[in-house]
């Protein structure tokens, strides 16, 4: 996504033409979901994907052709029947609906761009929220758009005023998260609102076996990671050269160091009990959408017990993921490592982490 509007800020700057396609909303089973995007550049050269196959051919043929012909922005709807899926290879049946936006020489465009890459970089989380369709009343117009940053702060295109109301709480929670939600206002608007904050943040507490397969296997999955361990040995970027940062203090100490939000998630994988209740405690403080914690049931109870006693609310207790991950038989570092990404994965996309395999009843209504 930085790669995309870093060019796009580029090209403007360079007064030249290029489109955003955006997939703002999908129904059933499509190759991409809502907040995919591809920019796509005058000569036809294009950056980012929407899916691949015949969905993404198509829509920069229409982006291409849209810029050739000055066009303004559009709203448009991709039915995936089984025809074209058989085509493209893909196992889809649903609908895909996009918002196609060329941007030309003059656009005030760059005003909202900017604070993305800001966003993006670490300053303040914020959502777009683009009016793709006009309500009943043709007002505010499909392409106006509004800012909204997790403070409440705004920003908008005048004629986007009139809806601030009715995003910004959704705005608000979006930013602070980087997720995206298709809106629809009291007067019949659609809205596609996206939130942009840093890349989803991994703490991982402990440079150990552990933590240094879960490491590698986030930094794959797009995760920044951060490691946290009072051993020098265990926290350096020999050890973790994919690692962000990498923090030698005391967990505390070191957690202290960090900036948390919504959009992070932590692992405590110490070498001792000792140092998991420090950990626990410390991370227990911050905004985490996630804390996981590796370890035996019978540690964790005994972990829980302590910080009830400390005052730490049962209901709070109840948030730590632990024994952390799925249950897949894991045994070694890098299989615990899957089982803990699955997990986080799953709490970041709304998943429950069951088998996906048809069940005996479906596949005999199928074959009767």
């Amino acid at each position: 996504m930085q790669e995309i509007y870093t060019e796009a800020v580029k090209l403007i700057s360079q007064n030249q033409p290029f489109a955003l396609a955006t997939v703002v909303r999908c129904k059933g089973s499509t190759p991409q979901k809502p907040g995919a995007k591809m920019l796509i550049r005058a000569d036809g050269s294009a950056i980012g994907t929407l899916g691949g196959g015949c969905v993404e051919g198509d829509i920069w043929a229409i982006a291409t052709e849209m810029l050739r012909k000055k066009e303004p922005p559009q709203f448009r709807s991709y039915t995936l029947n089984e025809e074209l899926a058989a085509e493209d290879g893909l196992v889809c049946g649903g609908t895909m609906y996009f918002w196609i936006e060329p941007v030309y020489p003059g656009d005030a465009v760059l005003p909202f761009m900017l604070p993305i890459l800001e966003a993006i970089a670490g300053g303040k989380p914020l959502a777009l929220a683009t009016v793709v369709k006009a309500g009943s009343g043709g007002d505010p117009p499909a392409g106006s758009k509004l800012l909204v940053y997790e403070d409440g702060e705004t920003f908008a295109s005048p004629e986007n005023r009139e809806i601030e109301a009715e995003v910004l709480k959704a705005g608000r929670r979006l930013a602070a998260l980087g997720e995206n939600e298709y809106l629809q206002t009291s007067g019949a608007a659609e809205i596609f609102v996206e939130g942009f904050t840093t890349p989803p943040t991994l703490i991982i507490m402990g440079g150990g076996h552990v933590g240094k397969a879960v490491s590698s296997l986030a930094a794959t999955l797009g995760y920044r990671i951060i490691i946290i361990d009072d051993r020098e040995d265990f926290a350096n970027p020999e050890r973790f050269p994919e690692a962000f940062r990498t923090i030698a203090a005391d967990y505390e100490e070191g957690l202290g160091q960090v900036s948390v939000n919504l959009n992070t998630f932590i692992v405590i994988a110490t070498r001792g009990h000792r140092h998991d209740d420090v950990a626990l405690q410390a991370a227990l403080r911050t905004p985490a959408r996630y804390l996981g914690l590796l370890g035996s049931k019978r540690k964790s109870l005994l972990i829980y017990k302590n910080l009830y006693e400390k005052g730490i609310p049962l209901s709070r207790i109840r948030e730590i993921h632990a024994p952390v991950g799925l249950n897949i038989g894991a045994l070694t570092p890098e299989e615990i490592a899957v089982s803990i990404m699955g997990e986080i994965i799953a709490v970041r996309r709304g998943g429950e982490g069951g088998f996906m395999k048809l069940d005996s009843n479906a596949l005999q209504n199928l074959l009767s």
